[in-house]
């Protein structure tokens, strides 16, 4: 299937110290379209200064890539993705 979503704020990595990757698996590319939709408007509607997120769907995975100024942005930023996150897998429990 390949990489799906899009780039927020992108800018010169020299000035963004702090990068890495978070790959979520889910039982199915179903499951991981449904928390990957979910979170997308909140991806796409709050704007971050100090952190660069990449939010990507890949079959039965959700990527998240991040640049961040600092260790407070970066935990400030994950923090916010992984909440999403747990309430989008949360609901599909319901």
């Amino acid at each position: 299937m390949g990489l799906q979503g899009e780039s927020r704020n992108k800018a010169p990595e020299e000035n963004w110290p702090i990068e890495g990757v978070i790959e979520l698996s889910f039982p199915s590319e179903d499951i991981a379209r449904i928390v990957y939709e979910s979170v997308l408007y909140e991806h796409e509607s709050v704007p971050y200064r100090r952190s660069r997120i990449e939010f990507l769907l890949d079959g039965k995975k959700v990527v998240i890539r991040f640049l961040a100024k600092d260790n407070s942005a970066l935990r400030g930023t994950l923090n916010s993705y992984l909440r999403w996150i747990k309430v989008a897998i949360d609901s599909l429990e319901i």
